[in-house]
Formats: structure tokens, C-alpha cells, sequence
């Protein structure tokens, strides 16, 4: 049976305002549109659906069944035009972020604190992790975009782009003053207890990776799951902190801890955004990149 849904609709509305006058003027249509509508209506459903009263009209048993559901059919079609409406407008949403605590905590958070006070109706969901499972969160569709720190490989429909440089290095605390000023080797960290992150994240794997190019293999003292501990650790002079620069900054700024000098430095490297040609980006989430200097519209 192949009903035209514009009859539903005029079905629909003469219910609501229990006339067909009421519901002409409602669709802005005439009133012998709206009866030839139910006329053709009650016609391919085979039955009757109004009883016509002094008052109005008046269903019949049959139509007060087919009304129950072209009602909650009806009204979830209007319900999903209102929130389409506000997502468009920014007033509700979600925006899904992957991101590791060091791309949230230095870059992404003042974004977010500013997105928030000017679209606070916007459910934002930042998934932690470190890169390799951010890249997977975005092949799978789980997020919208993710802050990420090279170095990585993406798949070829991953849009990269870098958005802002880091520096790796190593400090120490008051233990090891004597090394502070000094110009040293690579190799002069495998007599010292290192401190770095424990697993496969983008920092453990690139610092490893330069100085193994170096001839450079490290033993760690100590393996932590956060840059935070390792700063900790370094603080409290239980070795040498493998960090981003970042993290530890305020220290070295007041003395607390200082930064290794070698003969040859650490290469800079970057946080990084990453989009997926698959994954739809929605209007929340381009706002919130326009935010970030990154306008994908």
C-alpha cells in the first residue's frame, strides 16, 4: 500500500486541531485541499476515519488506532527537526575528542574551557589514550577528531596537520646538581638511572628511537604510566626524568629541577591533529576546530 505521507500529515493535524479549518489554516492550505486529502486517505485505507460532529470532527474506532501511531510517528518527526535544528544552531550536541593527557593538558583544555563557556549546551567526550589508540578511536568512527604527538603512521584517509611544537628532554634534580652546565654524550645516560614513560606511547617510542640511533640503548630505573609521576620521581631525586619539556617547565623555571645539556639536541616534534576522510565532522566539532585555527568547513 503506497500512501502519500503529505495525507498523513493532513490527517494528523485535523486531530490536533479538531477541525478541518483548524488544520488548513495550520498548512497554510484550503480547506477542500485538506478534505480531498483525508477523502483520498480514507479511500486507500478502505475505511471511514471521521465522524462529522456539530463540534468538529470525531474519529471512528478505526481512525482512533491509525491516529496512535501517525502521532508518535509524527511527533518523533518534528522532535528530530527541533534537535537538528539546535545542533545546527549550536545550542545541543556531542563532540567526541581522543586525546593523551599531555595533548589535553597543553593544548587542547584552554580550547575546550573557551568552547564551553560560549556553547555550554554541547556535550563534549574526550576519550584518553595514548596515540596508537586515538588513531584506532578515529579508524573506528569512536571520535570525531583526536590531538595526537608524532611521531605515528596514519592510514592514507588521515588528515594530519601539525598544530603546535614540543621538545623532549631530560631533567634532574638536586641529586645530580654536579651535571648541571655540563655539555654531555648520549651514551652518559646508560650510567644513570632514567626515568620515562612505560609502553608503546609516541614519546617512549621517539626518544628511544633517537638514541638508538645513536648506539644508545636504555635500561630504565623506573617505568610510569604518566609524565606527571615521572616528574614526581625526578623531583625527588630518584633519577633522570625522560619528559616533554612541558611538564616539568614550572620546575625548572624555579630552580628545582634543570634540563640535560647534550652535544647533539633532541629534534623538536609536534602535536598533531587528525581527521578521518569517513568520519563526518558535525557542525559542534567544526565550531570547536574553527576555535582552534583549524577551519574545515
Amino acid at each position: 500500500m503506497n500512501i502519500n505521507l503529505e495525507y498523513y500529515k493532513i490527517f494528523y493535524y485535523v486531530i490536533k486541531h479538531g477541525s478541518f479549518t483548524g488544520a488548513a489554516e495550520e498548512l497554510c492550505i484550503s480547506q477542500p485541499a485538506v478534505s480531498q486529502g483525508i477523502k483520498l486517505l480514507e479511500n486507500n485505507l478502505g475505511s471511514r476515519l471521521f465522524i462529522r460532529t456539530q463540534k468538529g470532527v470525531k474519529l471512528t474506532p478505526e481512525g482512533e488506532v491509525l491516529y496512535t501511531y501517525i502521532a508518535r510517528g509524527y511527533e518523533n518527526i518534528l522532535l528530530g527537526e527541533t534537535k537538528f535544528k539546535k545542533m545546527i544552531d549550536l545550542e545541543n550536541g556531542e563532540i567526541r575528542i581522543g586525546a593523551s593527557d599531555m595533548t589535553l593538558q597543553y593544548y587542547l583544555l584552554s580550547y575546550l574551557e573557551e568552547f564551553h563557556l560560549k556553547y555550554p549546551g554541547i556535550k563534549v567526550t574526550v576519550t584518553n589514550a595514548p596515540t596508537p589508540e586515538t588513531l584506532e578511536y578515529l579508524y573506528d568512527g569512536r571520535i570525531d577528531f583526536g590531538i595526537v604527538s608524532s611521531p605515528f603512521r596514519a592510514k592514507p584517509d588521515v588528515t594530519v596537520t601539525e598544530v603546535k611544537k614540543i621538545k623532549d628532554v631530560f631533567v634532574a634534580g638536586s641529586r645530580f646538581r654536579h651535571l648541571e652546565g655540563k655539555t654531555l654524550i648520549f651514551s652518559d645516560l646508560e650510567k644513570l638511572p632514567i626515568v620515562c614513560l612505560e609502553g608503546i606511547t609516541s614519546t617512549r617510542t621517539y626518544v628511544d628511537e633517537i638514541l638508538k640511533n645513536n648506539g644508545v640503548v636504555l635500561k630504565p630505573e623506573f617505568e610510569l604510566a604518566t609524565s606527571d609521576m615521572i616528574v614526581q620521581f625526578t623531583l625527588r631525586n630518584l633519577g633522570i626524568g625522560s619528559v616533554v619539556r612541558n611538564f616539568a617547565e614550572k620546575y625548572i623555571d624555579s630552580g628545582e629541577l634543570f634540563e640535560l645539556k647534550f652535544q647533539r639536541e633532541i629534534s623538536d616534534r609536534s602535536f598533531c591533529l587528525i581527521t578521518g576522510g569517513t568520519n563526518p565532522i558535525s557542525t559542534a566539532a567544526k565550531e570547536l576546530l574553527k576555535m582552534m585555527g583549524q577551519d574545515l568547513i
